[in-house]
């Protein structure tokens, strides 16, 4: 069966227009909502769970806007001026699930940290993090995104949380969902209470900075975020170690069956909805929080930022083009998308919407050629090597483990480029003296060979 294609990431959400309506939509964007339209794409499925290490770098099961940065802190997001909005967005969905962050949040005024689950008919849960206030999270949640009277939001205690790096936790079944801090449940909100309104449809996972409180938002944003935001005290950066994501259902593939939005609805190409049910409910629960501190009648939906017209997207990693991943790849533990087999040299030509990876291989110089293989974060590298020196294989997430090269290394495709601070690592070692060493040693021939005739 050909696997579905990776579909296309949907565009940060934006902040609500006005908070201070009775009834009203959530101000949030779908590429194709599929309770009003049957001929959606389908949602690719994670069907798996991954631990991805943002220490170790980027991964291509993330795409990136703005312009995260990686270090020893792991996944930086830092907004130092109007419209700086750097987030990931995941390229699979999950239908229903876990989702674990380890994370410090940006400290300003104005200044939001924000995880994000949302689905294309925009059901959405959130936690939230306000940079004027190190003690809380403010979790919330929405169903098609309505936000009715915007009575779905709590504060809870999350102390400390711009200083240390904490673990947050969003549990969802089709029966419940809890929001974690640190492993104490502070929040349980169950479908029978959720008023027509509970999330259960395969969300996206987003997370990111933004400011809240910048003069071009919303008065009703503003003042939600505990703004305004005075840049001149900036830049104000989140920072996220890890996040756990875990799907509760399996399958290479989630697609709505009518226009209802239910659970019931959904179907899974190749799986079954909560068919890793089992794995409900083993977070470590350390304890219980007392009840929301207060209720929050103003937290907007869409939680990341208030539209992308404004930022700087990274290279490679646009959120409104078309993810495709091509047939025979996989998702490794780690989050990175790899070639299936070990057999693989070259990826297969990709479907002609895709953007993330090269329309054509270059060809190799006559006597040398052209081989694929994958850095230490998922992503591939062209090398030229002499034919008769081209061998290479490869371990079982598809890096090369071993090969005779002679000559260049060079990157394959813009998704390469999704972290501009930090160099990849070599494939092999001796790879760039090989590829020095191919031109001189013609051009000494060449040398050689004139002087020859000029005697």
């Amino acid at each position: 069966m050909v696997s579905p294609v990776w579909r296309r990431v949907a565009a940060a959400a934006t902040a609500a227009a006005t908070l201070l309506s009775s009834t009203a939509s959530a101000q949030t964007w779908s590429a194709c909502n599929p309770t009003v339209s049957t001929s959606c794409p389908a949602d690719t499925a994670l069907g798996m769970t991954i631990d991805v290490e943002f220490t170790q770098g980027a991964v291509n099961s993330f795409v990136a806007s703005g312009a995260p940065t990686y270090g020893p802190d792991g996944a930086t997001f830092t907004v130092a001026g109007p419209g700086n909005a750097p987030q990931l967005t995941s390229v699979f969905y999950i239908m229903f699930g876990r989702v674990e962050i380890t994370m410090k949040c940006a400290p300003g005024a104005g200044i939001v940290s924000t995880l994000v689950l949302q689905s294309d008919d925009l059901d959405e849960i959130d936690m939230e993090w306000l940079g004027a206030d190190d003690t809380e999270v403010q979790t919330n949640y929405f169903g098609k995104g309505q936000t009715t009277t915007y009575n779905r939001g709590q504060f809870n205690p999350a102390p400390n949380n711009q200083a240390e790096f904490i673990t947050y936790t969003i549990d969802w079944t089709a029966d419940r969902i809890i929001w974690y801090v640190g492993g104490t449940a502070v929040r349980t909100l169950l479908f029978a209470d959720a008023a027509g309104q509970y999330p259960q449809t395969p969300m996206q996972v987003k997370f990111g900075a933004w400011s809240g409180g910048d003069s071009g938002n919303a008065p009703g944003t503003i003042q939600w975020a505990r703004g305004p935001t005075d840049y001149s005290k900036g830049p104000f950066s989140m920072s996220v170690k890890s996040v756990l994501v875990s799907d509760y259902s399996t399958g290479k593939a989630y697609t709505y069956g009518d226009t209802s939005g239910t659970w019931q609805s959904i179907k899974s190409d190749g799986g079954a909805i909560n068919g890793n049910k089992g794995q409900a409910g083993s977070v470590t629960v350390t304890a219980s929080a007392s009840a929301a501190t207060q209720l929050s009648p103003s937290i907007p939906p869409g939680g990341i930022a208030p539209g992308m017209s404004t930022q700087t997207k990274s290279s490679g990693a646009t959120p409104t083009s078309e993810t495709t991943i091509p047939d025979g790849w996989t998702m490794t533990p780690s989050g990175k998308i790899v070639p299936a087999g070990s057999s693989s040299t070259n990826p297969p030509a990709p479907s002609s919407s895709s953007s993330s990876w090269p329309l054509s291989w270059p060809s190799a110089p006559e006597g040398l050629t052209t081989v694929t293989t994958y850095d230490g974060r998922g992503f591939p590298t062209t090398l030229t090597m002499a034919t008769q020196e081209a061998t290479t294989s490869y371990d079982s997430q598809g890096f090369v483990v071993s090969a005779t090269r002679t000559a260049s290394s060079s990157a394959a495709g813009a998704s390469t480029t999704t972290d501009s601070n930090k160099a990849a690592p070599p494939v092999n070692n001796g790879a760039a003296t090989g590829a020095a060493a191919v031109p001189r040693l013609a051009m000494t021939a060449l040398i050689v060979g004139v002087c020859f005739l000029l005697l």
